[in-house]
């Protein structure tokens, strides 16, 4: 059945039609693009109240589809497209680019260790997909478990639980595609690619991930997740490992409750109880010095992770760039510069456009330009 057959056809337009979605904890996001221009984008947000309906967040499946059918008719948008790209899920590690979704990645994500509400960006796009009767297919791109680690980098110091990597890979990828552009803009004569360069990238946001990006090969980047680096708004970041075992088995906490306590109801939240960085700022503003001593800190583990990251790349950074919503703060990305610019020029690139990056992503692969990868 096509869920939006009566609608008029003079909305129709030239060139690739692309259907975007990207399923985040409070709202899912909808875009269409023609060609690499957005027709429309939309943040659908969701109430607790009707997240509480749900058991799992694997429930909200169809919930969640059905908004985005319901988006297109509210929006006379034809539902004819040429893709069809969701927010790629947690499933496995796999290397970085466009993926072709089919039913083993479904399968996989749906049962994914971690739950989180990405893991119904590419089963919601491959089963709107298979309701068009044109060829259209589903993708993903760049979805946070691309792992592209060096060897030495799994290795953790217990062979019980070897280094995993959980990171803003969409979101540092677009930016440095587009920091390359800038230099590329700036000396047409001499052309730079992304794979020409060594960068640091730090996104700043409810978890903060940190790369070393050698020649367009994330070669290390950190859990952003659940379990390594720098606290963020939402999240623990590495914890002193004795503690936490003696809180395991102390009796106090269940395993879910411990859980939250590592991501969601941590680092500031957990500090503050407000993840809301305008008002924490304002409050340093108005002389609060724990609110002061706590971003502080913040910034203070951010950078010690970027010039870890250094290491990696033996010194040779040719830029460190700092994205996310955080970066709007120049408060927070002036006192991470300070500590960081001896090892490369600092740029800021302040917010992320994901939807964007997808919707590029697979404009690229239908244009040819860039070849999609099977799932296996």
């Amino acid at each position: 059945m096509n869920p939006t057959a009566d609608i008029a056809p003079e909305t129709q337009q030239m060139g690739f039609r692309i259907l975007v979605i990207n399923p985040g904890s409070t709202s899912t996001k909808v875009a269409v693009y023609i060609d690499d221009q957005p027709l429309k984008v939309s943040n659908i947000r969701h109430t607790p109240e009707e997240l509480k309906a749900f058991e799992t967040i694997a429930d909200q499946q169809h919930f969640r589809k059905q908004l985005v059918i319901d988006w297109l008719k509210d929006n006379d948008i034809p539902f004819v497209f040429d893709a069809i790209i969701g927010r790629g899920g947690l499933s496995k590690p796999i290397p970085g680019g466009v993926y072709r979704v089919n039913r083993k990645m479904c399968y996989d994500t749906h049962n994914a260790m971690r739950k989180h509400a990405c893991n119904l960006g590419c089963i919601i796009a491959y089963e709107l997909a298979n309701m068009q009767t044109n060829g259209c297919q589903a993708y993903i791109a760049d979805p946070g478990v691309v792992d592209e680690l060096v060897p030495e980098a799994r290795v953790s110091g217990s062979p019980l639980m070897p280094r995993v990597c959980i990171w803003h890979a969409l979101n540092q990828r677009a930016i440095a595609r587009r920091y390359a552009a800038e230099l590329t803009a700036a000396s047409p004569d001499h052309p730079v690619r992304y794979e020409d360069l060594n960068l640091i990238i730090c996104h700043l946001g409810g978890g903060i991930s940190v790369a070393a990006h050698e020649k367009g090969r994330a070669i290390d980047a950190n859990n952003a997740l659940d379990g390594e680096g720098p606290f963020s708004p939402e999240r623990a970041g590495t914890l002193p490992a004795a503690d936490l075992i003696h809180l395991c088995f102390s009796g106090r906490y269940t395993e879910e409750q411990l859980k939250r306590r590592v991501a969601g109801q941590a680092g500031l939240m957990a500090h503050m109880g407000t993840t809301d960085m305008l008002q924490i700022l304002k409050q340093i503003d108005e002389g609060d010095a724990h609110a002061k001593l706590l971003i502080d800190a913040m910034i203070f583990h951010t950078a010690k992770t970027i010039a870890s990251e250094g290491a990696v790349l033996r010194g040779k950074v040719d830029a460190i760039l700092l994205t996310g919503g955080i970066a709007h703060s120049e408060y927070i990305t002036s006192r991470i510069a300070d500590r960081v610019d001896y090892l490369a020029p600092v740029h800021i690139f302040p917010g992320e456009d994901e939807m964007k990056a997808l919707a590029l992503n697979v404009y690229y692969v239908l244009r040819g330009e860039r070849e999609a990868k099977e799932y296996e």
